[in-house]
């Protein structure tokens, strides 16, 4: 920003961007969809490498009961 006499000068492009260029350097912001997998326990759809929600399994493993039982 530019301030003379008092006034705020701001940039200004010269030329207008035109769909091309605009639409390709947008190409790149989209959301990317979860990648959902089955639980092979339960059967409900979770998402991958996490602990299922519902019977807290990952990897055929129950992992929530193992950190309860180590806890005093």
């Amino acid at each position: 920003m530019l301030f003379i006499f008092g006034l705020l000068k701001m940039a200004v492009p010269k030329k207008k961007t035109s769909k091309s260029k605009r639409d390709m350097r947008r190409s790149h912001d989209f959301n990317t969809p979860v990648n959902a997998i089955v639980c092979g326990n339960c059967g409900k759809p979770i998402v991958s490498h996490n602990v299922c929600k519902f019977c807290n399994f990952y990897n055929g493993r129950n992992i929530r009961a193992a950190e309860t039982v180590g806890k005093v």
